[in-house]
């Protein structure tokens, strides 16, 4: 593993903050080159590069992208093209999350939310397909412990996350045997911005529901990302969770 991605090209989408970051930091001290893809994070994606390219001069970029526009997938696998000659890995990061519960669902929504969570991950992966089989490379996608087990009141991101789920699974059948397609679910690592999230109630009660009692941390997924680009050859279609027991407790 410690030298396998060195000289690669990874492309982490949303990878200017919180996970993405740490994604981006632990494939980036492995060796590899990083194309950050942000989208609305411009002052995190330049301190990340900045901070990146201090340790390893020339290999780090970053490049702005709206997932929900039909050109951005191609823009993106042309711009790691541009700045580094190659891209051998996909992370799938970027992520829209809101509740959406019945009653209050809308079509803003639902094009934001899936567009988000299932439709880029989609365009971007075949857009990157003929470069990733020229380097017989790899895709992981961040799906969620709730494509599996819906979240109450996140109906379409639990949605948007089960076709996550199966997108992973079924591109790693069309893209075999050139390119490996595997995912993570991460459970609870990082407590979202809402308020909602903020309640101590709230987090006691889904650390209580956590085997390991405790939440994970962002490089918890990374080091899960690193083992399945560069740790685990003769894996594809599988997804890890991530999530210190809490799916088999819930």
């Amino acid at each position: 593993m410690k030298f396998f991605l060195q000289h690669k090209t990874v492309l982490v989408t949303g990878g200017a903050r919180r996970v993405g970051a740490a994604i981006c930091r632990r494939l980036h001290a492995a060796g590899a080159n990083v194309v950050i893809h942000y989208r609305t994070s411009v002052a995190e994606a330049r301190a990340l590069v900045k901070s990146l390219n201090a340790a390893r001069a020339g290999s780090a970029a970053c490049v702005r992208g709206e997932l929900l526009h039909s050109e951005t997938p191609r823009a993106l696998v042309a711009a790691c093209i541009k700045e580094f000659g190659r891209l051998d890995v996909l992370v799938n990061n970027a992520s829209s999350f809101y509740p959406t519960p019945v009653g209050r669902l809308t079509q803003r929504a639902w094009d934001d939310l899936i567009g988000a969570n299932l439709k880029a991950p989609l365009f971007i992966a075949q857009a990157a397909a003929r470069e990733l089989k020229k380097r017989r490379g790899c895709i992981v996608n961040i799906v969620d412990i709730h494509a599996e087990f819906p979240l109450k009141d996140y109906v379409i991101y639990s949605i948007a996350k089960g076709g996550l789920a199966a997108l992973t699974r079924s591109l790693a059948r069309e893209l075999a045997p050139a390119v490996r397609v595997n995912g993570v679910s991460p459970g609870p690592i990082l407590w979202p911005d809402a308020d909602i999230w903020q309640s101590p109630k709230t987090r006691k009660k889904i650390v209580e529901r956590t085997l390991l009692k405790r939440i994970g941390e962002p490089d918890d997924i990374a080091r899960a990302v690193e083992f399945l680009i560069a740790g685990a050859p003769y894996v594809t279609g599988h997804i890890i969770a991530v999530d210190g027991g809490r799916s088999i407790a819930l």
